[in-house]
């Protein structure tokens, strides 16, 4: 039996519970932060497939809290559901884990391990998800009342406190620490790995001191058993009896009338819940989309101080915290004093046109971080720089195409690229060059939709020139990407902070690499002649692609700058009135609207409205998905598309507000005094704990 802590009627056995889900919480959040970047960084998949499975991912996280509170109702109990499904949710962040480690295998064993580590994470803390706050609840006496409403406030500010720790920290342990040659997304994955060890251990440490209740039989399953029943009697009998009031009083013959009249008050309010999942669509997008909009914008405060694109999740966790008191204690108090009726169903309704209104801000962002941003080129057609290397200017041609109508001068960057139609998948063009009175053919292969940059160069035997393919996508971390071209007489090794560059002689090109964003100096080095030198590369920015080119003698080689893609110029703190909007609508919407569903409940519906309130997140993240995957729009357009649905559907939930009756679930007892409080008329059964039961008037919305 608990104890209780020194001088208050707390049971000891609650910090057991409070710890652990800190805990959980960072392990969770801290692994959804950074996986975003993972997909497609790590597994380089496209933006779109990236947000699909992050999105999949999220709604098997909220589908799965029905087979937990089954589980734990019908069978185990909340407190062996919680050991033995913490068990699964361990055993998949270590394959998670183990996901990102490079040498464990090839691409494929990556996306095997990462998706079957997500599947059992989704298990895990969807299944526990139900158990955890009820079994927190259970520890208290009845008597005990306002203890548990307080218990319940510390329970979900653990759960914010370890939101809001995890968006700070993993997104360090990602960039700032290198294993393996890259971003430590092992780490990054590890620490909440280990911190979810740390939870389950925590929470067997206070196994001596739980209170238990035996499983009891689940209210959910009784609620689909009841509704079940209703329909199959109608079906049945509808031809040859009076038709009844309402279609579940068909449920009377086997279900007590109580039971009925609670359903019919859940059924009320779940059919208000139907437009909710688009709030969410939206909501859930700051870990996705948004974060993939961070990378593509300046991180940069001051010269000493930078954040990552994953970090900026931190900001609804934080904002959350202050934004409960402010709401609460000021704005909700000036606007009664104004004298107008703010019920629930407004607030929430205001919270709908909030969340649109962010997606409007976060619409004027994009329009204007894709300024930046190189289209690719359409199905056949590519696109083409010219890079001139060669000593002096030069005019190019190509035969019926007015291109490059002036001439390239030596070592200048490019304006910007050109698209040449290409009248197939592949075209084989030719180039007529001059340069100083001379004149050759360049005879090159390009693909459609590849950016390419056609080098031009003096070499021992004349005039001469290379195709070269560019990468012009902005790196998926928002790092600058770059890469060094060699007219040296030798090939020459670059070093750039922790990076290698190895660029044979010949004009070759290097690969491709990414460093921090930052002022860089390089550490050129002749492969034969062993002379070293050292070169300013100035500020390598956030987003950019750079081409260096290597020119004049290796002992003092002469380093020119070709910015291939624009930095990031749009400030990533442009994307603070976009969070602070969502998350104001996020007060005004799920705070409210979770007060809302326990206040217009019965006590033994809780859990089935809770229930339904979960499931109108996974639904949300089911519109994201389709969405994703389904539409192939432009970001800003798809931004826009989101703001209009949602207050489309704000409408829609208007006038269904406007037509429901706020009822009082304890007029049932007064009404149905001496019926039968659950299961059958026949047979009088007592109900079990509410599994998914909210107590408190202060609910978090990081569930």
């Amino acid at each position: 039996m608990s104890g209780k802590l020194c001088g208050t009627k707390y049971p000891t056995s609650i910090c057991f519970i409070v710890v652990n889900e800190f805990c959980e919480r960072f392990s969770y959040y801290g692994m959804k932060t950074v996986l975003t970047l993972y997909f497609l960084s790590y597994l380089h998949w496209d933006k779109d497939l990236s947000t699909a499975v992050y999105h999949a991912f999220s709604s098997l996280c909220y589908f799965t809290p029905i087979i937990g509170a089954i589980i734990a109702d019908s069978w185990l109990g909340k407190f062996k559901t919680i050991i033995y499904l913490s068990i699964v949710y361990v055993i998949g962040h270590v394959v998670k884990s183990v996901g990102a480690i490079p040498s464990v295998g090839d691409t494929n064993v990556h996306i095997a391990l990462s998706m079957i580590g997500l599947i059992l994470i989704a298990f895990g803390t969807g299944g526990i998800k139900p158990c955890v706050a009820a079994f927190g609840g259970d520890q208290f006496d009845d008597e005990d009342v306002s203890e548990r409403q307080k218990f319940f406030s510390v329970f979900y500010m653990s759960i914010n406190a370890g939101s809001l720790m995890s968006t700070i920290i993993t997104p360090i342990l990602r960039s700032d620490v290198q294993c393996f040659g890259s971003d430590c997304y092992a780490l990054a994955f590890g620490v909440p790995a280990a911190l979810m060890v740390v939870a389950l251990v925590v929470f067997i440490g206070g196994s001596g001191m739980y209170k238990r209740s035996p499983p009891q039989g689940n209210v959910l399953l009784e609620v689909c058993n009841c509704i079940g029943f209703a329909i199959k009697n109608r079906w049945r009998n509808s031809k040859y009896e009076a038709k009844r009031k309402h279609w579940l009083d068909w449920a009377d013959d086997k279900y007590s009338k109580r039971l009925i009249q609670e359903i019919k008050m859940v059924m009320r309010v779940l059919v208000l819940y139907i437009p909710l999942p688009m709030f969410w669509a939206l909501f859930d997008q700051q870990g996705s989309r948004w974060t993939l909009q961070a990378t593509r914008m300046n991180l940069a405060f001051g010269t000493a101080f930078s954040i990552e694109p994953d970090q900026m999740q931190m900001l609804n966790a934080l904002m959350i915290l202050l934004f409960v008191p402010i709401f609460d204690l000021i704005i909700y108090p000036l606007v009664g004093r104004c004298k107008i009726n703010v019920t629930p169903l407004r607030k929430m309704a205001t919270g709908m046109v909030f969340a649109a209104l962010a997606f409007g801000a976060a619409t004027l962002v994009e329009v204007n971080v894709v300024k930046t941003v190189v289209t690719p080129a359409p199905a056949q057609n590519a696109l083409l720089q010219v890079l001139n290397v060669a000593g002096n200017d030069i005019t190019v041609k190509l035969p019926n195409h007015e291109l490059f109508s002036e001439p390239i001068p030596n070592m200048q960057d490019p304006a910007e690229y050109v698209s040449l139609p290409l009248q197939g998948s592949t075209a084989v063009l030719t180039f007529q060059i001059t340069s100083s009175g001379v004149n050759v053919e360049c005879v090159q292969t390009l693909n459609e939709t590849s950016a390419n940059s056609l080098v031009v160069f003096r070499g021992a035997t004349g005039l001469g020139c290379k195709l070269v393919e560019d990468y012009i996508e902005k790196s998926g971390d928002g790092k600058p990407l770059l890469r060094f071209l060699n007219t040296l007489s030798e090939g020459v090794t670059v070093s750039v902070d922790t990076e290698v560059f190895e660029v044979s002689a010949g004009f070759a090109m290097s690969q491709n690499q990414t460093v921090k964003s930052g002022v860089y100096v390089a550490s050129i080095c002749g492969v034969v002649s062993k002379q070293c030198s050292d070169r300013d590369l100035g500020l390598l920015d956030f987003g950019a692609s750079y081409t260096f080119v290597l020119s004049r003698e290796v002992a003092a080689p002469t380093v020119t700058r070709i910015v291939d893609v624009q930095a990031n110029d749009v400030h990533v703190a442009w994307q603070i009135p976009q969070y602070v909007l969502m998350t104001a609508g996020e007060v005004m919407f799920s705070i409210t609207g979770l007060e809302f569903s326990y206040s217009q409940s019965p006590a033994n519906m809780k859990s089935v409205l809770q229930a339904g309130w979960l499931l109108t997140v996974a639904f949300g993240n089911v519109i994201v998905l389709i969405v994703a995957e389904g539409a192939g729009l432009e970001q800003w357009i798809e931004f826009l598309l989101f703001a209009g649905l949602l207050l489309f559907v704000c409408v829609i939930f208007s006038v269904m507000a406007a037509f429901y009756a706020y009822v009082d679930p304890e007029e049932l007892d007064k009404v149905y005094l001496d019926d039968s409080k659950y299961g059958s008329t026949e047979d009088e059964k007592s109900r079990p704990s509410d599994h998914l039961q909210m107590d408190g008037k202060r609910k978090s919305t990081k569930l």
